[in-house]
């Protein structure tokens, strides 16, 4: 849920990053708080384990712009894919603006993006929120591996509600920032009509 600080005039958004484990989400976010300079974002928090996946959530809070005189920041958060941090990834969707669906474009890695598209809907749906009405995003990433479903095909299995949809290579870059884009106006869109 938006927080607006009157105080200091400023619109905070929550955008989550969601998919299946090892898929590409803390690479997505990674690479936008290297790109982005220092004086626009905050402090990345990063826990990972041993085999480099995130534990629980990264935070980046990114200044992109004003509305109507406020100040919009947007907090970025990853959730861990794998399955047994359930608890984890239903705390973090929480209060949630905009969400993107990170989706491996591996073959063998399809059961996995299905699999978690369900769990996101079933946990949008203890917070109240329905995918269909939520600001949302379908990236296809590592589209530079060998074996990738054609992007076609996987857009007409995962794609939920004619959502944008981005091809993206998250590990340089490419698609990373259309994605962030493409969530953030959509949220944006969302504060104006409220």
């Amino acid at each position: 849920m938006t927080f607006i600080n009157y105080a200091s005039r400023e619109i905070n958004c929550k955008i989550v990053y969601y998919g299946p484990g090892l898929c590409g989400k803390t690479t997505n976010l990674q690479h936008i708080y290297d790109a982005t300079a220092p004086q626009a974002r905050g402090k990345l928090i990063s826990l990972a384990t041993e085999t480099d996946r995130t534990l629980f959530f990264d935070f980046m809070p990114l200044e992109l712009g004003t509305v109507r005189g406020f100040k919009t920041r947007f907090h970025l958060y990853t959730v861990p894919g794998q399955v047994f941090y359930e608890a984890s990834r239903k705390l973090i969707l929480k209060g949630v603006d905009g969400v993107v669906f990170v989706a491996d474009s591996q073959e063998e890695r399809m059961d996995a993006n299905i699999e978690s598209l369900y769990n996101l809907e079933e946990n949008l749906r203890v917070h109240g929120f329905d995918l269909m009405k939520v600001p949302y995003v379908l990236q296809l990433n590592k589209r530079d591996l060998p074996h990738i479903i054609p992007a076609e095909d996987l857009t007409a299995e995962l794609q939920k509600k004619g959502e944008p949809v981005v091809e993206a290579v998250a590990s340089s870059g490419v698609g990373v920032f259309d994605t962030l884009k493409a969530v953030a106006k959509q949220v944006l869109t969302e504060l104006r009509k409220s």
